[in-house]
């Protein structure tokens, strides 16, 4: 796999995390994302020594050069909410812990929404939860603040807001920014074509920095531009564009980065079918 493009989808990891592989190599990805435990429930179990090894024998034996994992869906880090954060950072600290324990390399989080407390105190509050995540983490997995779609309250959809975040976190290695193509449409940034794809990019090279962002969640946008909807269509078929999203992969390094698709369904033809329209847009 070392010369191919990094392409994949959002595995589900069913019984067993060792199985994502099997799934991931039927669909034919190159990469993929999962999450480590059920995503919409607080509790969970411990990883045991046994699942660890497995999941890390499978991914050398397969040669999966990036895997990724999302974060739970409850945790919100922007909360001014001191119950809600207290749940919400501890879900940040135990989910990196399990990426280290895995060698998951990213872990891609949403930031949230501050409740109308205001966006100074949303960032802070995503900072201090990546801060105490980091901060008792020895391992490697770099942890990833997702871009939001411009919902009311939300923290993230403009990227100065990301760059702010970034700057208060103290182990800068290990911070980083996954960039999601319908979040930023959503948000009002046009890509539609390359004019807007170069426009759009640029405001993120000037907030974040040309080298911030590490993962790519390819996805087209059910919503217009702007429209602030955070509804997923499959590549090419949405608001975006075939046109598009072909003029974002060949901007810049961006064919280069870890390209999963969150695409709204779980048919492993449809999502073949996404695969290869991306691998033909490559070229």
């Amino acid at each position: 796999m070392s010369t191919e493009p990094l392409i994949g989808v959002h595995i589900s990891i069913g019984k067993s995390l060792e199985l994502a592989f099997d799934r991931a190599l039927e669909i034919g990805c190159t990469t993929f994302q999962i999450f480590t435990r059920n995503p919409r429930a607080w509790a969970f179990k411990p990883l045991d020594s046994d699942q660890v090894a497995a999941f890390r024998q499978r991914r050398k034996s397969e040669g999966f050069r990036v895997v990724v994992a999302h974060m739970p869906y409850l945790p919100n880090l922007a909360s001014p909410v001191k119950e809600t954060m207290k749940a919400s950072r501890l879900s940040l600290s135990e989910e990196v812990r399990r990426c280290d324990a895995l060698g998951i390399d990213y872990l891609v989080t949403h930031l949230g929404s501050h409740m109308g407390s205001g966006t100074m105190v949303g960032v802070k509050n995503v900072a201090d939860a990546v801060n105490q995540a980091l901060g008792r983490s020895e391992g490697g997995t770099t942890v990833l603040l997702e871009n939001m779609a411009g919902q009311k309250n939300s923290v993230g959809s403009r990227f100065e807001e990301l760059r702010m975040i970034l700057d208060r976190i103290k182990k800068q290695e290990r911070a980083a920014v996954c960039l999601d193509t319908c979040h930023v449409f959503a948000a009002g940034f046009d890509l539609s074509c390359p004019s807007a794809v170069k426009n759009s990019m640029g405001t993120v090279e000037d907030s974040v920095g040309k080298g911030r962002v590490k993962v790519v969640h390819l996805n087209d946008s059910k919503g217009v531009v702007g429209s602030n909807l955070d509804r997923h269509e499959n590549v090419g078929e949405g608001k975006i564009g075939s046109k598009g999203i072909r003029a974002f992969l060949h901007y810049g390094k961006n064919a280069e980065k870890p390209l999963i698709m969150e695409t709204p369904y779980e048919d492993v033809r449809e999502m073949k079918k996404s695969i290869s329209l991306v691998r033909s847009l490559l070229k």
